[in-house]
């Protein structure tokens, strides 16, 4: 491999060897090559994270041929599945089976590895990330021994490695909980800002799915409700003609020139986005859920998100609603609020507490220190935890302060790779030297 880069540019590596491993025993095989010739080892993943977390500085394994359903039992809904199979391959093979996975986030590019790693969530209050749809991990650890946790097998390894940023070994397979396929109703709107966080924490435990963004210059907000429809409905999704104008002419492309735009004259990215505020259309239908959950995302961007208790979420957004004026340069992508419920997961952002999740964006190549830089300050006066896989300048000492079982994770992580060869900088960086 020449060289590796993430979606979003924010991230490059140059790997001396890349290993592609076909079955457990090549992974197995290409850990403990690394261990015994003192090289670090890094999971590539699909390159979603924005932060450096899948950076390999010596060897990289690349799981791309390592995919694919295992097993599957229809009745218990659990299903067995290797860990380079896209969320995006699985779903295609739960669709057929006639299952889903009860929640997911709005990309299905990540591997089923790289999403639960790095905690990626989708938004609902009662629900929490997709690593709690996790009933058991099957890892490689640095000795190269293959190892399975669950709930009632090495319990400890398993709270620590359902999001386990690659520091505790390769995961080999993953077993999700998964439920009989159903439909979604989706109603998009847009609706005026105070009156959508006015009303934000009813809609929240009144929906299965909610989420909204807004756009920093503009006084709307486009706020989408997902709800479960009876088992045996019939979809009604969009028309092709209607999904390719909203997704691929106006969100996409129009979307996209906005920005250029607004990267090449900044002094009209407020009016811009007062104006795409302003153009906000509504929409309605049904479809099966992992259709709804998902968009697709051409335009890039960089991102940057925070978990805050949930109670602090009118809090942290007014104070960004302030900043955001003071920027010295323009804010070009929405922010984008979504809720999770607490779970038990070590280095969960919603460990122990139900969660608000604030991300903010900026187009690429556009500036975004001093905005990113705002936020984190804002979200870490009430204890904000970054996501793994975005961008923040958290270290350990400080994330210590903001995850109970942080130290829990540091033992367990000396215990199963006292050596370090899976770490990187940024882990060094955000767990702190082994």
């Amino acid at each position: 491999m020449a060289g590796w880069t993430n979606w979003a540019g924010t991230a490059q590596a140059s790997p001396t060897r890349v290993h592609k491993p076909r079955n457990v025993a090549e992974i197995a095989r290409a850990v403990t090559d690394a261990a015994v010739e003192g090289r670090r080892i890094r999971a590539l993943g699909s390159g979603h994270s924005f932060s450096p977390i899948a950076v390999a500085e010596d060897d990289a394994i690349d799981l791309t041929q390592w995919s694919g359903v295992v097993s599957a039992d229809v009745e218990s809904g659990l299903v067995t599945v290797r860990s380079g199979t896209t969320l995006r391959a699985l779903n295609r093979e739960l669709d057929a089976l006639g299952l889903a996975m009860s929640n997911l986030g709005d990309i299905d590019a990540q591997t089923v590895s790289g999403a639960i790693s790095t905690g990626t969530h989708g938004t609902g209050a009662r629900l929490g990330g997709l690593a709690t749809q996790i009933a058991a991990l099957e890892l490689v650890l640095a000795d190269g021994t293959v190892v399975s946790c669950s709930a009632d097998r090495r319990p400890e390894l398993f709270a620590a490695a359902r999001v386990g940023l690659g520091a505790l070994g390769v995961i080999s397979t993953v077993t999700l909980r998964c439920e009989p396929s159903f439909v979604l109703a989706a109603q998009e709107r847009p609706e005026p800002l105070d009156e959508v966080l006015a009303g934000f924490d009813a809609a929240a435990d009144a929906n299965d799915h909610v989420e909204f963004y807004w756009f920093p210059y503009g006084r709307n907000a486009l706020v989408k409700r997902n709800n479960r429809k009876p088992a045996g409905t019939v979809p009604r999704p969009l028309s092709a003609a209607r999904r390719y104008f909203d997704y691929e002419i106006v969100e996409n492309r129009a979307f996209g020139a906005l920005c250029r735009i607004g990267r090449t004259v900044p002094r009209l990215v407020r009016p811009l986005g007062g104006l795409t505020s302003s153009l906000l259309s509504a929409r309605e239908y049904s479809d099966v859920s992992h259709r709804v959950f998902v968009t697709h995302r051409a335009v890039r961007f960089v991102e940057s998100e925070f978990a805050v208790p949930r109670e602090s979420l009118h809090h942290v957004l007014g104070e960004l609603r302030r900043a955001v004026p003071k920027l010295e340069s323009p804010v070009a992508f929405p922010v984008e609020v979504r809720v999770a419920a607490a779970d038990d997961i070590w280095l969960s952002t919603a460990y122990g507490r139900d969660s608000a999740y604030i991300a903010v964006h900026q187009f690429t190549g556009m500036p975004y220190r001093e905005y990113f830089a705002a936020f984190a300050d804002i979200a870490g006066e009430v204890g904000g935890r970054p996501h793994w896989g975005k961008m923040h300048r958290l270290d350990a000492e400080q994330l210590r302060e903001r995850y109970p079982r942080f130290d829990d994770f540091r033992r367990m992580r000396a215990e199963v790779d006292p050596h370090g060869i899976f770490t990187n900088d940024y882990l060094d960086r955000v767990l702190g030297a082994v």
